[in-house]
């Protein structure tokens, strides 16, 4: 179960334009499973294992934290990331973090579940 989970987080996070970020828990409505957001976070520090590469710098918490930059193997490559994409981070959130934001649920228009 955990590796449909993953995969279906993972085709979702690979549709997030460069300049665009998303959160866990719109990952989480799209796939169908409001409540894992916890597990999409899992599945953004397992990216790296993954075939493809995931650009999962973009995923960041409900208010634009980048609360997952400790599993990019340096304390500031997912600012740097985003940085070199056109955000602006300040103390480690996103500024005009609204500007930014790519909501699965209504710019993919349908569910993967």
């Amino acid at each position: 179960m955990e590796a449909d989970f993953f995969d279906k987080v993972y085709e979702i996070v690979k549709q997030i334009p460069p300049g665009k970020v998303t959160s866990y828990g719109a990952i989480a409505r799209c796939i169908g499973s409001a409540r894992s957001s916890r597990m999409v976070g899992w599945a953004m520090n397992a990216s790296h294992t993954h075939a493809e590469w995931i650009p999962a710098h973009r995923v960041v918490n409900r208010n634009g934290l980048l609360t997952g930059k400790k599993f990019f193997g340096g304390e500031n490559i997912m600012q740097e990331l985003l940085e070199g994409e056109g955000i602006i981070i300040e103390d480690d959130q996103i500024v005009n973090f609204e500007k930014h934001f790519w909501d699965p649920n209504i710019e993919l228009k349908y569910s993967l579940v």
